[in-house]
């Protein structure tokens, strides 16, 4: 007779946790990703200073982002705590859950198309994180680049048609950045010459727009896959029509504006 060991999280580990009983020295939470085991989040890890009410932080039912204090393999005991997360730990974390659910409804998916069994659903899972950091990343690799992108994954015909069936109609992630151009040209034809040169950029790129929002002032906007490409791609068409306006004698300047996610 042989008894399955329970997985357990690791010290310094960030989990999302559910809150199953607010007491007055703590809380009980379940861990989401282990089973739902038990684990520990005492009020001195709940929020710095002193606390008056441990339901002004958390309630029964909520989900929380906790980091893992401490674990003890024998006793079962996972200590917790809430106020060591950090912003972007819990921003991160919440983000990859997102990517985890939507990569479980893409595998449904695939799987009320092709009839595979849960067996086989759950293969095509191993396969697929042999290559990638999760189902929802390697959907988007196929929506973007079609499904020969990931033909080291050897995927059966059958499959390989249903995943590029779903990734075809999967809303691509993008991001926009921008920012205000103040462009002037004293010359008689001054503002042809302007127009000339931003319209010659507008051609090498159908992601870019630029809108006139009234003399001297342009606003150039950038849509691309993720934030780092996008900053690749704008400051080499910043520089050239800097370069092309300041050739005609004519003043530029740029300033950024905040950037933001579009979809996805």
């Amino acid at each position: 007779m042989s008894t399955e060991i329970q997985e357990m999280p690791e010290q310094g580990e960030i989990i999302l946790a559910t809150v199953t009983k607010v007491m007055d020295h703590g809380a009980y939470v379940t861990l989401d990703e282990y089973d739902e085991i038990q684990g520990f989040l005492h009020i001195s890890e709940i929020a710095p200073g002193w606390i008056r009410s441990i339901s002004r932080f958390v309630k029964d039912g909520e989900k929380k982002v906790l980091l893992v204090k401490k674990v003890n393999i024998k006793r079962g005991d996972i200590d917790l705590s809430l106020k060591q997360v950090s912003k972007d730990q819990k921003k991160q974390k919440l983000k990859e859950v997102k990517k985890y659910e939507k990569g479980k409804t893409l595998l449904q998916n695939v799987q009320d198309k092709t009839k595979l069994t849960d067996e086989e659903i759950e293969k095509l899972e191993d396969m697929i994180y042999s290559k990638f950091d999760s189902v929802y990343d390697a959907f988007i690799e196929i929506g973007r680049n079609g499904i020969e992108s990931v033909k080291d994954l050897k995927l059966a015909k059958k499959t390989a048609t249903a995943i590029d069936e779903i990734c075809s109609k999967i809303k691509l992630p993008s991001v926009e950045i921008r920012g205000i151009m103040e462009i002037t040209n004293t010359k008689s034809n001054g503002i042809e010459i302007i127009k000339k040169i931003l319209l010659d950029v507008l051609k090498k790129d159908s992601k870019m727009d630029i809108t006139y929002l009234g003399a001297p002032k342009y606003r150039l906007s950038l849509i691309s896959e993720d934030f780092k490409l996008a900053e690749k791609t704008l400051k080499p068409i910043v520089a050239e029509i800097q370069t092309n306006i300041e050739k005609k004698k004519g003043s530029f300047k740029f300033t950024r504006e905040e950037s933001k996610k579009t979809r996805g």
